[in-house]
């Protein structure tokens, strides 16, 4: 794993981070995509509904005798083929979650970053908005090469509340922490910055 430039507040390189090259070092195409189908099923609700004949309210009289008038015969008028009746088939309540083991989750964790490494990553030494003001975060993210606009991950050491109030009003920006940050998160965003002893920790977390 090739090494990565380390800039300060102002976006001047102040060092360089060299990563753990048996921690980051392919990317597991497969068990990636597979991660991020799993994190956007458990997204889903699943709270869909639709009402079967047995449901639907009426019905409950034969519309006509069975045979002598012409017609064809009929049970209910609440029967599928009816307006008004049950939908036949139709989805119900149920669960998208999908089970996948840890060991294969950290493996996608671990292949997001590698291949948010090869794309180009920001590692800045540490980034704070201490007045909590969207601005001043803006401005310091601005100062640091990170684009306006653009859909940008920070993963910051730790998300203390000056910086969340910064960071709740700008639509295109998440913050999160080394423990909670997800491979979708990381594959979603076009701009990845880490705080230096932010990705360390995801380093040492990920090499158990």
């Amino acid at each position: 794993m090739a090494s990565l430039k380390v800039v300060d507040a102002k976006g001047k390189q102040t060092g360089s981070l060299e990563l753990k090259s048996d921690v980051f070092d392919a990317v597991n195409a497969p068990v990636l995509h597979q991660a991020v189908v799993r994190e956007l099923a458990d997204r889903r609700v699943g709270t869909h509904d639709t009402k079967g004949r047995s449901e639907v309210s009426g019905g409950g009289k034969k519309p006509w005798k069975q045979k002598g008038t012409g017609r064809a015969r009929q049970g209910s008028i609440r029967a599928t083929q009816w307006k008004g009746g049950g939908k036949p088939f139709g989805p119900t309540p149920r669960s998208y979650d999908k089970d996948m083991p840890r060991e294969m989750r950290r493996e996608a964790l671990r292949s997001a970053v590698a291949a948010r490494v090869t794309d180009g990553v920001t590692v800045v030494e540490a980034l704070s908005a201490a007045d909590g003001k969207t601005k001043s975060l803006v401005t310091a993210l601005a100062a640091i090469g990170v684009t306006p606009e653009q859909r940008t991950l920070v993963v910051a050491n730790a998300l203390g509340d000056p910086l969340r109030r910064a960071a709740r009003n700008v639509s295109w920006l998440t913050v999160t922490t080394p423990g909670h940050v997800s491979t979708y998160q990381l594959m979603q965003a076009r701009q990845v910055v880490f705080e230096r002893p932010a990705l360390l920790a995801l380093e040492e977390a990920l090499s158990r």
